[in-house]
């Protein structure tokens, strides 16, 4: 039966959730506080690096590893319909990724072969020959372009019909025991909105929205970035990650370096400080860049949330408000999957057992 269903929040999740419940047939409005596919502060999907897999995957629990190694894995065919569709190019690269020391090499090999991504031992050509002996490489590691994968999700939402609603502040829902059923949602302009079903997407904002409503465990967890252009002599041509720190290549001869976990609330300011750090670290990678004058220095705010486990599911009191939220560092390289799961709950196909790790758990 089609609903019409509000998505609040205009992120990558957002709009992959969009998506996926317009493919179940639904009609859907979708509520941004900045603009979508813009440069709002602090907005994890505009600020992202883009990397499609989750950095050092075998520390994380399962639920994590289930989510992310399935939206890898439709990376590709989705970016290639969204370009097919859109004409909008989200960039997606299969460059691979240079794993180098310290890590936990035996974790991480058995995690590669049981979810199938085993380690190949040809590395290509690169300036890290000191510590290739102990690298891990992984060639089917992918990334796109976040911002213009907003872009590309944006225009299919429209000619699907989508209506986007633009600059539209959310108020925190007031305490309203007496029913079981969410009917409107307050602006801050004064407006409701109405529908027949709510799903929260908006990130590290997700829990001040539920207000006093058992407020989710999420919170702001600050990440600096900077940008390069690519050296002249030492190009890099794929991902690479050492202790933390990642650097990658864009189409359009740029690299991205970062990032960092800061808990500071709400603050976007970037600080020289974690800039100088992240500097030094880039130089330590590819040393033509100690000299190199950084092009750009953002931060964004990933929704921080225990284990990196996201909530997928229905809100404990309104029985037609459904999460999707707290995936932390990852809500990119996890959300086609997010969305789908997200879409059968709504629906109401998905099984218990694809639920039960991703329950709503209020914050104490």
């Amino acid at each position: 039966m089609s609903r019409n269903i509000i998505v609040a929040g205009g992120g990558i999740l957002g709009c992959m959730t969009a998506m996926s419940l317009i493919q179940h047939g639904h009609q859907v409005t979708l509520v941004e506080r900045g603009q979508i596919g813009g440069h709002a502060q602090g907005e994890a999907s505009w600020a992202a690096a883009g990397i499609l897999f989750p950095l050092l995957p075998w520390a994380y629990v399962e639920p994590v590893n289930r989510l992310a190694v399935a939206s890898m894995r439709a990376y590709g065919e989705l970016c290639q319909r969204l370009l097919e569709d859109t004409g909008i190019d989200p960039e997606y690269q299969q460059d691979g990724m240079l794993l180098l020391p310290d890590y936990k090499r035996e974790q991480a090999l058995a995690w590669a072969s049981q979810y199938g991504f085993a380690e190949h031992a040809e590395a290509p050509a690169h300036s890290f020959a000191a510590d290739r002996q102990n690298a891990m490489w992984l060639p089917e590691v992918a990334h796109v372009r976040p911002p213009v994968l907003l872009a590309a999700l944006r225009q299919w939402l429209q000619q699907q019909g989508a209506t986007i609603l633009d600059n539209t502040e959310l108020l925190p829902l007031a305490t309203n025991e007496d029913t079981d059923h969410l009917t409107r949602w307050p602006t801050r302009a004064g407006r409701e909105l109405e529908a027949d079903a709510f799903v929260l997407t908006a990130g590290a904002w997700s829990g001040l929205l539920l207000g006093d409503q058992q407020p989710l465990p999420i919170k702001p967890m600050r990440g600096q970035m900077l940008l390069y252009a690519q050296p002249q002599q030492q190009k890099l041509t794929h991902i690479v990650f050492r202790e933390g720190f990642y650097m990658v290549p864009r189409r359009d001869g740029l690299i991205l370096a970062g990032s960092c976990l800061e808990d500071v609330g709400f603050d976007h300011a970037v600080t020289d400080d974690m800039g100088s750090q992240l500097a030094a670290k880039a130089a330590a990678l590819l040393p033509e860049l100690a000299d190199a004058p950084v092009l750009a220095h953002w931060s964004g705010f990933r929704p921080g949330s225990p284990d990196n486990v996201p909530t997928i599911a229905a809100h404990p009191q309104y029985k037609n408000l459904y999460i999707n939220s707290g995936h932390f560092r990852y809500g990119l390289t996890m959300a086609p999957a997010s969305a789908e799961l997200l879409a059968a709950l709504v629906q109401g196909s998905a099984s218990e057992s694809d639920l039960t790790a991703y329950a709503y758990r209020a914050a104490e």
